[in-house]
């Protein structure tokens, strides 16, 4: 995944070089740093959106009378718990991680030159499996809703996951010119627990699309 991740940074990177090159005057490449927070919406199990982080960079240039284009590629790490029952009986929440990268291309409407825009657009991420601690692995999902043969709902069992999400995306962005704060909802139309109902556990009837509140700020150079 860190392969995959790294060879996506590098030809972004090409490509906002080549593009800057020829359009020096209109282009501004940007730092992305800031915080996220996903909810998996799912009727199977109940989920609580826990926070998690960005980086990434993108690449805003003019593109027709009060519109920009904005390209971002961005690496998050988003987080969710789920509430099991260990070996002793006791309750506790399961944190899941989730490693993923994102290319965005986003339609931006100036609202005030250099200082608010408003933006939309898709996003394509491609994801890592869920990563949950080992020995939290067996522990029981609690209020677990799904069609089975008799089979227990464990922690380990939905740590695999759909590969690629789709978002459409809606943000706004404010600041000024070299410095600007962006806030942004992605909904996933993917279904990300579409993996588990192709398992050999005998599990189906799972479904969870993923939404993403993210608030950035970028420091464009």
């Amino acid at each position: 995944m860190k392969k995959k991740f790294l060879t996506a940074a590098l030809i972004f990177v090409t490509a906002l070089a080549s593009a800057q090159y020829g359009y020096r005057d209109a282009n501004r490449i940007g730092i992305i740093v800031g915080l996220n927070q996903l909810t998996l919406n799912t009727d199977n199990f109940t989920t609580k959106p826990e926070m998690g982080w960005n980086a990434g960079l993108s690449m805003r240039g003019n593109f027709y009378n009060d519109f920009d284009m904005v390209y971002a590629i961005q690496f998050s790490e988003n987080k969710f718990s789920v509430p099991t029952q260990n070996v002793s009986l006791a309750k506790e929440d399961v944190d899941y991680k989730l490693p993923s990268a994102q290319i965005s291309l986003m339609l931006s409407y100036k609202i005030v030159e250099n200082h608010l825009s408003i933006e939309f657009g898709p996003v394509f991420q491609i994801n890592d499996k869920l990563n949950i601690d080992e020995d939290k692995k067996t522990n029981t999902i609690i209020g677990a809703d799904f069609k089975t043969d008799g089979t227990t709902l464990k922690a380990g069992d939905i740590v695999k996951i759909a590969r690629f999400n789709f978002y459409p995306s809606v943000g706004i962005t404010a600041g000024v010119r070299h410095f600007r704060a962006n806030l942004q909802y992605q909904y996933g139309v993917t279904n990300m627990l579409g993996k588990i109902n192709d398992s050999n556990l005998g599990l189906t009837g799972f479904k969870g699309n993923a939404g993403i509140l993210s608030g950035n700020l970028i420091i464009y150079l």
